[in-house]
């Protein structure tokens, strides 16, 4: 799976092929996704994607590029980790997916496009959105992955917010759990942190009740402490109230 997502990543162009997805078919996304969820029948290779085992993906070089999503059958749906910028925000695909492997029931959804194409963190007409959307209306709670650059605040390795929503006690654990483990935190329900609380997040907008946790890492975190990264939000149970 690391090598697979790697070049599911490495794949993404700023020029690559994309186009956005009908009305149509985004309820046709919805629907699909609600059966894969359910075992039921679906028609999830209508809309472009490939099924293996539990992962379902969009067909190499196609223009409908809508994402990366896999499943943890081992238990019941869980958690909910998002990576929407992949070819951007360099590395969060494989924090995602380590976080992903070490929670049973984990859902893992991966952004299709390169940013320049596609921004499903502040598009809500995107097969992204709808499925994340329909996994937290299912009370699903959500951790969402981005990165920023050193120098755009330096004060801190980690910026930790709700997006729109309100910080609950699973944020505050994983601030908590981040900061015993060395890492400067900014915490965005307390300080400011330099515009990277994701305040104009279209899923954490969505979430309602649905906890959601809006995770920024630096570039250097990224490259070099992604496991201590995946330690600490571990310990703090994102599943938990």
């Amino acid at each position: 799976m690391d090598a697979f997502l790697r070049d599911f990543t490495a794949a993404q162009s700023s020029r690559g092929p994309y186009r956005r997805a009908t009305a149509a078919e985004l309820a046709a996304a919805e629907a699909g996704f609600a059966a894969f969820l359910d075992r039921a029948p679906h028609a999830l290779g209508e809309l472009g994607f490939s099924i293996d085992a539990d992962v379902v993906h969009q067909e190499p070089g196609s223009d409908r590029a809508w994402g990366l999503y896999a499943f943890d059958r081992s238990a019941p749906p869980s958690l909910v980790i998002e990576a929407p910028h992949a070819s951007s925000d360099l590395r969060t695909e494989l924090v995602g997916l380590a976080l992903f492997e070490r929670t049973p029931g984990a859902i893992l959804a991966v952004g299709g496009a390169h940013r320049r194409r596609e921004d499903p963190a502040h598009d809500t007409g995107t097969v992204f959105h709808v499925v994340t959307t329909l996994l937290a209306r299912r009370g699903l709670p959500q951790v969402q992955l981005h990165g920023f650059n050193d120098t755009t605040l330096t004060t801190a390795d980690v910026v930790l917010s709700a997006g729109a929503a309100e910080a609950g006690d699973a944020a505050r654990r994983a601030a908590d759990r981040l900061a015993e483990a060395g890492f400067r935190v900014c915490r965005a329900w307390e300080e400011p942190c330099r515009g990277l609380a994701g305040t104009t997040n279209v899923q954490s907008q969505a979430t309602g009740d649905t906890p959601f946790l809006h995770v920024e890492l630096n570039r250097t975190v990224r490259e070099t402490r992604r496991d201590d990264v995946v330690d600490a939000l571990v310990e703090a149970e994102l599943t938990k109230p």
